[in-house]
């Protein structure tokens, strides 16, 4: 008999946030600022115009440099906004990180009475949040299903922010799942495919 799969990704998603809080801060620091000077460097970064970010939580790789860093460069940032009452979000551009304020699960929220709704023009790249991703780019969300139902209906590149020891070989999902174009880790960008994922190893100098 085969093991109910929500168990599966249950156990898996408490190991892993007690995996990320058992992080040095040093360290945590050390992966997010390796993640994100890749992201920034990457060619997914410089072709794109609109940049649609998760809020960061403590255990979550940091977006908040990029979200600084992409408004420096006169790039447009959305940030996830929950709709009440329902499993939607909507993305709302801000112009700096004092249009955030506490929203659904205490996480930081575009203020709507601050921020405009993202108009899907532009060439966007969104980065998916996920505790474990695996290979093929698919990803352990939080179990809410926020993101799946957006990315249905979203058409623009992808990419997944996650801690190389956080990676899985392969993950469990349904017909309905959509991976993520590129995984960034603080080892490697991978370009991700479902026949042939590749990894770039990150070189430092």
């Amino acid at each position: 008999m085969k093991e109910d799969i929500r168990l599966v990704k249950n156990r898996l998603r408490q190991s892993i946030k007690q995996m990320r809080r058992n992080l040095e801060p040093d360290e945590k620091k050390r992966m997010d600022d390796e993640i994100t000077d890749t992201f920034l460097s990457s060619t997914s970064y410089t072709h794109s115009d609109v940049i649609l970010t998760y809020v960061s939580t403590e255990i979550e790789v940091s977006t908040e440099r990029i979200i600084l860093t992409a408004l420096q460069d006169g790039k447009r940032v959305a940030c996830p906004r929950c709709i009440d009452g329902t499993r939607e979000m909507e993305f709302y551009f801000i112009d700096s990180l004092d249009d955030l304020k506490p929203g659904t699960f205490g996480v930081r929220e575009p203020d709507a009475d601050k921020s405009r709704l993202y108009d899907c023009t532009g060439r966007p790249i969104c980065i998916v949040p996920g505790l474990s991703f695996d290979r093929w780019g698919y990803r352990l969300g939080y179990g809410k299903g926020y993101y799946d139902r957006f990315l249905t209906r979203y058409v623009g590149w992808t990419v997944g922010l996650c801690y190389s020891e956080c990676v899985q070989y392969k993950l469990p999902h349904g017909r309905f799942d959509k991976p993520v174009d590129r995984l960034i880790t603080e080892k490697y960008l991978r370009l991700c495919d479902d026949n042939r994922p590749v990894s770039k190893p990150i070189r430092r100098r």
